[in-house]
């Protein structure tokens, strides 16, 4: 450099002219020095280097290679992907550099530090230090830190290097360059940093472990990175580089901060809490920056950064699953114990808001990276534990909750199996933590829906609603609950106090106050929040915010017209509304309902609905009045001739242009430019649109939908519309089939349903078009609109996985649409077997005949009707099922293929027959083998079902021809086909109960939606067809019977039935179920009187010996038929007369008829006491018809067991008379019944009392004879409170005063007044007799007539013994009937005491009667007594407990 400085400073020549080249290559060659050695040359060039010291610039000479910057950009970029490299240890630093360069710089560095007398380390690291302050001087202009540009990179790339030649010759100290970063530098960006640590210079885990304020720092720099990726700040690429350092120096920390270190220490424990912090606070900014409201796209940006962060970590491979595991259990534990802001109370009532759709976006991500290594069990297991050491964020715990259960579909089972592990150990220890944590986390689940979780109300039921919950084990579990449950009261919403109170949890009856006290503070605290509880919807689903009143009223009212169409019944919810929630039901429900509209000519399903209300007096006179005057109005307001038209002519030119584009489509289909298609269905698409628009509020997809009897009333405008897109399809399909068969059409007509499935709003008014067309227009349609209807029905089918379900049995609409088919007339039956076989032709020739594709475009519903219309309307294709039965069609053979194309051809020859076409169909193999599919079999039953929907006087069928074919289905195609197949499989009983269950269902469904119709509902059905088939079948199974002696064959199949059908339990309180029970016992007694008489009994054989077996009918009578009785006690006289008919004629098998009709009638009064009675009473018209019956059958008189009956009724007429004839020897209660009988249908002549005191021998023969006369006046009495029957109560009441001063000294009738139990004896029998309600009234009648008797007569009843208790008894009785709501209200019209008047007065007489009871009466019941008492008045306990303490004054009683 001396050399050439000299040669540069040497002066020109004169004139300006400069020396040749050759001059002064000559001149610099002679005076070039040589040196003798390279050492000398070295020591030259230390000598050159002490003259000039610029040592910062030759840290960038020294290690520059000649390729220059430009590479070394590169290596920069490289060294930075290097961020999942291990931190050095301490003394593996870098490989030295080769070449002079590097020595001679440390050899200059050695050099000065020994001029300043410090280590050549330091020396070098200052000087690094201070070129690095150099270097980053621009990046801190004006007070910003922006991120380094190239050229930096480049030559901090270099700086690094250089570094890295130093120390490795031992001339650089590590930590002295850290002292003098932060010297020189106070915050260093986390680049430069980055770009030592990955040098193995300085290391980031160094750093945090030897400068203070360190973790601060790189806290902060790591929060600019992510950060500071957006636009304004950098170029893509610094972008890329910023996010490849924040990672790897994340990385890095995570390895520090979780990897187990091969040799601990305080040191490395220091290091590894520190990363940890630093970790934590990087979380802790992501989490407030999700929080903030006022800079919300930064803090997105920032968490953005930080999930792609945990991402690319979740992909590294040299990151081990241990650590990463180890890494997000911390984050997760840290996110949900972070800042526990929230009380309990506050999440209690701010849950809602917490749901996964209202939880940041980012912050489910974040959840869900966090979560992606641990299992489910695993993940909850943690939660539990997070929950139970440490202070919680609720927030948090509960979004992350959903979204666990949102994402992962496994997590309700593992949730549920928490739930009970915390409610387990709830109960156990009572921890109210765990109820607290338990009761949000199903709060939580419950808050996605029921397809994530069940709702709150069914999780409540489940955990609470039994005996069996986990609170039903002891009374201090119960105590704990409802504690608990009224700790929440002031915080809960509305909805969870309404499922406390409407599902409250089980308690016993002897703890049920604490439930009222809670039932009570929750109806308080929804007073205060002005919610009640009658604004519940019946059918309301709990799970989230409770829906507005009236939006629930409306679905209320659309779900119950929809049972009632399905069923033919008014739903249980609606009757238990009706009477429990009256104040919704009058208030909500009936104004929804009774909402005027113009009312149909022929009445709908609404109609029939609203009728059967009334009917059940459901609906007051007034409000039915107002609403008819309403509906008359809107019919008036909505005439057709009034309608105008500027909503057509103003929308004229849309409609033109839909019209115009499905022209297009049939154009473009009848061209080879098909590809056009889609392109062209999704300009029909937004002419649609245009036409009939979507709402903003609709929802995205609807799943439900209802029918109606009667479309909807849609506009003008809207019906245009759909008659132009069905009459559309009808010719596109038409002309695309002249051209090309079905299966080479390409998918257009699948894709043009599917479009307009996305059209939702039109899709309800289109489907309820096409159900009007189909049901009620049928016969009007052309042949072309019938074959395009039917493609269109067939790609609805194939479209149901989108398509809406229907409502009433959430089926897709086509099964429904198909279902709905009219087959009811000969004009329905012809269109619909054309409509039928049409789909079906399509359907084979679409699926190319393979069977495996079929039934995804044949709904079964379709095919079921198609096998009913077939067979009965083209006899010839009979012969076919019983020649050949049911062939296997191999899959698509080519000839298959071949007969469906020709079938197809014979469907759209407008020259051949219908006929023809269904022949060819039924004859086609692929058809055949659709037949073996379960769900498109045409059952027995459903056959029965169908046939008796049709109209006798429309059959196509006449009457002779309808009775062949009904035998030919009875006895030759369904007898003896397999049950697995529909049929009977042989057996006769098998067949009959199908019918008998048939005709049951459809007396229901008629009796009940055809209120409205003239006559009875069967009068034009096949209904008497059905049941000749049926008798046919009996009569038949009757002759098999009587030839047979198996015990097993002898059992009856209507008493199986009737067994099946009656599910209601004399338990049943339910008003519904009652009404139920009298609607089909009814029903059943019409058909049980049709058939032979025989049926209802069997004979059973006893050695040699075959007797009448009476078990199977008793066990009906006293436990169904007892119960629907009206009025009580006596059987209807149909039912009585059938069973005494079939008595004397299945007598005959026997070998003693006379004896064995004996035999019978002498159990009978154990075995079915009721049918005893009812001979009794019904004999005066029995007496002519079974005297004839038994003449023609055995030509002799009456059994002796009849002729006693006999004699009993003549004696029953002369006692009422007054005349004193002996009684017959019969039983007491045969006896007392027709003297009840007898007596009441006599003016009353003579006493009750006076016949029973001269007939006074019945006493000792008949003991029991007063007290059952007793009880059936008793009944009576109650028979006119439960039917307000004003005109009859006296008379009844009167008998009864009279009959119980006859028994003022026994104590035979206070058993009358006792439950029934093992301990009546005899008095059991009475139960049997009348209904289970009649029993339960039995303390009302009690108090109705002995608090009226004459003193004298009470004086005498004190005495007996018994007495007291009975009226504790009935007592206690009442006051539950009345607290229950059991109690028969009074008329307003008539004179009847209100049962609160009744309570109040026994309560009187009762404390009056323990006041004067003898005192020995006390001391010989006395536990008796004090458990008569009961819990329920303490007046009552009160005064008992007083005279148990006295003493035997032995004073007389006095009620004056």
């Amino acid at each position: 450099m001396a050399e050439e400085n000299r040669i540069m400073s040497m002066p020109q020549t004169l004139g300006g002219h400069r020396r040749p080249f050759s001059a002064l290559l000559a001149a610099h060659i002679v005076k070039k020095p040589r040196y003798e050695s390279e050492a000398v040359l070295h020591e030259a060039a230390v000598k050159l280097i002490s003259r000039h010291q610029n040592l910062s610039d030759l840290l960038l000479e020294a290690s520059r290679t000649p390729s220059g910057p430009t590479e070394n950009v590169g290596l920069a970029q490289q060294d930075v992907c290097l961020g999942s490299l291990t931190p050095p240890e301490t003394g593996t630093w870098a490989t030295p550099l080769s070449g002079p360069g590097g020595s001679l710089i440390v050899h200059a560095l050695q050099r000065q530090a020994v001029e300043l007398g410090v280590p050549v380390g330091e020396v070098s690291a200052k000087l690094v230090a201070e070129k690095l302050r150099g270097l980053m001087g621009c990046s801190e202009a004006h007070g910003r830190r922006l991120p380094l540009n190239s050229t930096q990179r480049a030559e901090l790339s270099v700086l690094v290097q250089s570094a890295q030649e130093l120390l490795s010759h031992r001339a650089f100290s590590p930590s002295a360059f850290c002292r003098e970063l932060w010297k020189a530098l106070e915050n260093p960006l986390l680049e430069v940093v980055w770009h030592f640590h990955l040098g193995r210079i300085l290391t980031v885990e160094y750093i945090l472990e030897s400068e203070e304020g360190a973790e601060s720092w790189l806290v902060t720099e790591l929060r600019s990175l992510c950060g500071g990726t957006t636009e304004e700040q950098g170029q893509k690429e610094d972008k890329e580089v910023q996010k490849q350092i924040l990672t790897g120096v994340v990385s890095v920390l995570v390895r520090a901060a979780f990897q187990k270190p091969q040799d601990p220490g305080s040191a490395q424990r220091n290091i590894s809490q520190q990363c940890c912090f630093v970790l934590d606070d990087m979380l802790s900014c992501v989490l407030d920056s999700l929080h903030k409201t006022q800079d919300q796209q930064a803090g997105t940006v920032i968490a953005e950064c930080w999930v792609q962060v945990l991402d690319s970590m979740s992909c590294d491979v040299t990151m081990s699953d241990d650590v990463l595991g180890c890494f997000f259990t911390h984050s997760l534990t840290y996110i949900l114990t972070y800042r526990p802001q929230f009380k309990v109370s506050h999440a209690i009532a701010m849950q809602s808001e917490w749901c996964f759709a209202k939880t940041s976006r980012l912050l489910t991500a974040l959840y869900r990276k966090l979560s992606i290594l641990l299992s489910m069990e695993k993940l909850l297991s943690h939660l539990q534990q997070v929950l139970e050491t440490d202070e919680v964020n609720w927030q948090h715990v509960l979004s992350f909750l959903s979204t666990l259960l949102v994402y992962y579909p496994q997590a309700q089972r593992s949730l549920i199996e928490l739930l009970s592990r915390l409610l387990s150990s709830a109960f156990e220890g009572y921890d109210l933590e765990n109820m607290i944590t338990s009761f949000l986390l199903a709060r939580q689940g419950a808050l996605e829906g029921p397809a994530v979780f069940p709702s709150y109300s069914e999780w409540f039921k489940m955990s609470f609603g039994s005996a069996s919950g986990y609170h039903g084990n002891s009374k201090k579990s119960i105590v704990f609950l409802l504690k608990f449950l009224s700790d929440l009261v002031p915080f809960d919403p509305p909805q969870y106090l309404k499922v406390h109170i409407l599902y409250p949890p089980y308690v016993p009856v002897k703890h049920r106050t604490l439930l009222q006290e809670y039932v009570s503070l929750a109806k308080t605290r929804l007073a205060d929040l002005k919610v009640s509880v009658d604004g519940m919807g019946l059918y309301e689903d709990l799970s989230g915010a409770a829906a507005p009143v009236q939006c629930q009223a409306k679905q209320d009212v659309d779900k119950a017209v929809s049972l009632f169409e399905s069923t033919g019944k008014i739903s249980t919810a609606v009757m238990e509304a009706s009477i429990f929630r009256r104040p919704y039901f009058l208030s909500r429900f009936l104004p929804v309902l009774l909402t005027p509209r113009a009312l149909p000519a022929k009445p709908d399903i609404r109609m029939a609905f609203i009728e059967s209300l009334r009917k059940a007096e459901k609906i007051p006179s007034a409000l039915y009045s107002n609403y008819i005057q309403a509906c008359q109005r809107e019919r008036e307001r909505h005439r057709p001739e009034e309608r105008g038209v500027v909503e057509v002519s103003a929308d004229r030119q849309p409609l033109e242009r839909l019209q115009d584009e499905l022209q297009d489509l049939r154009h473009l289909l009848l061209t080879p430019g098909a590809e056009e298609v889609s392109a062209q269905l999704a300009r029909i698409s937004e002419a649609l649109t245009v036409l009939v628009p979507e709402g903003v509020d609709e929802p995205l997809r609807q799943t439900i939908m209802e029918f109606h009897v009667d479309p909807p009333t849609t506009s003008d405008l809207e019906n245009k519309v759909i008659n132009s897109v069905l009459v559309g399809f009808c010719q596109i399909f038409m002309d695309a089939s002249k051209i090309n068969p079905p299966n080479r059409q390409g998918p257009w007509a699948s894709h043009f349903v599917a479009m307009l499935l996305g059209h939702k709003k039109l899709l309800m008014s289109l489907l309820h078009r096409l159900k009007d067309l189909l049901c009620n227009q049928g016969a009007s349609l052309s042949a072309a609109h019938i074959l395009g209807l039917a493609v269109f029905f067939v790609h609805l089918h194939q479209c149901r996985a989108i398509c809406p379900l229907v409502l009433s049995d959430s089926t897709p609409c086509s099964e429904a649409l198909a279902a709905a088919l009219p087959c009811s007339t000969g004009a329905d039956m012809s269109f619909c077997l054309r409509f039928c076989v049409a789909a079906v032709c399509y359907a084979l020739c679409r699926s190319d005949s393979s069977p495996d594709r079929v039934h995804d475009y044949v709904p079964s519903s379709l095919c079921k009707k198609l096998l009913y219309l077939v067979s009965r309307l083209l006899p010839g294709t009979r012969t076919v099922l019983e020649g050949g039965g049911v062939q296997s069609a191999d899959e698509g053979t080519q000839e298959e293929k071949e007969a469906g194309r020709g079938m197809w051809r014979n469907i759209t020859d407008p020259l051949a027959s219908w006929k023809s076409s269904v022949v060819a169909l039924w004859r086609q193999p692929c058809f055949l083998a659709l037949q073996t599919l379960p769900d498109y079999q045409l059952s027995f039953a459903e056959w029965v079902k169908a046939e008796l929907r049709v109209q006798r006087s429309t059959d196509i069928l006449s009457d002779p021809e309808r009775q062949e074919y009904q035998q030919w289905v009875c006895q030759q195609q369904y007898l003896s086909v397999p049950l697995n197949q529909g049929g009977c499989a042989g057996d006769i009983r098998q067949a009959c109960s199908h019918i008998f269950h048939a005709i049951m269902e459809f007396y229901t469904c008629t009796q009940t939606v055809q209120t409205t119709r003239c006559g009875p509902p069967e009068a034009d059905s096949c209904l008497p067809d059905i049941v000749s088939r049926l008798q046919e079948l009996v009569y038949e199974l009757e002759m098999n019977r009587a030839f047979r002696r198996d015990e097993e064959d002898q059992r009856s199949f209507i008493l199986d039935v009737i067994s099946e059908k009656c599910s209601v339990t004399s338990e049943s309180l339910a008003v519904s179920s009652e009404l139920e029970l009298q609607q089909t016992m009814h029903i059943w007694s019409r058909v049980v009187v049709a058939l032979p008489p025989t049926v209802l009994l069997s004979v059973r054989s006893l050695g040699d010996k075959r007797r009448l077996d009476l078990r199977a009918f008793a066990e009906h009578i006293n436990q169904r038929h007892r119960n629907v009785c009206v009025p009580a006690g006596r059987l209807p006289y149909d039912i009585t007369a059938h069973f005494l008919k079939g008595v004397l004629t299945v007598s005959l098998r026997c070998d003693h008829p006379s004896q064995a009709v004996n035999k019978l009638l002498s159990r009978m009064h154990q075995q079915c006491p009721l049918l005893l009675v009812s001979v009794g009473v019904w004999w005066s018209r029995l007496c002519p018809v079974l005297l004839s019956l038994w003449t023609r059958l055995s030509g002799g008189p009456l059994p002796e067991s009849l002729q006693r009956v006999a004699d009993c009724c003549a004696w029953a007429c002369s006692a009422v008379k007054g005349e004193v004839v002996p009684p017959p020897a019969v039983p007491a209660l045969l006896l007392a019944a027709c003297l009840h009988h007898a007596g009441k249908g006599q003016r009353k002549q003579c006493s009750t009392r006076r016949t029973l005191e001269q007939l006074g021998q019945l006493q000792e023969q008949h003991g029991l004879f007063p007290v059952f006369l007793l009880f059936f006046w008793v009944t009576d009495l109650l028979s006119t409170f439960l039917q307000l029957q004003k005109e009859d109560a006296e008379p009844a009441r009167e008998h009864c005063m009279e009959i119980l001063g006859y028994l003022c000294d026994t104590a035979d009738w206070l058993l009358l007044f006792h439950p029934p139990g093992p301990e009546q004896g005899w008095y059991n029998t009475l139960a049997e007799v009348t209904t289970d309600g009649t029993t339960r009234l039995m303390p009302l009648a009690f108090y109705s007539l002995v608090p009226k008797l004459d003193t004298q007569v009470l004086g005498k009843m004190l005495k007996v013994p018994g007495f007291l208790l009975t009226a504790l008894h009935s007592y206690s009785a009442l006051t539950r009937l009345f607290l229950d709501g059991q109690t028969p209200l009074p008329d307003s019209s008539s004179e009847q005491a209100d049962p609160l008047q009744i309570l109040s007065q026994a309560k009187q007489f009762l404390l009056r009667t323990i006041s004067l009871s003898p005192q020995t009466h006390f001391s010989e019941n006395s536990s008796q007594l004090k458990d008569a008492c009961g819990d329920l008045d303490p007046e009552v306990s009160s005064a008992v407990s007083s005279r148990l303490s006295q003493h035997d004054f032995s004073e007389e009683p006095d009620f004056l």
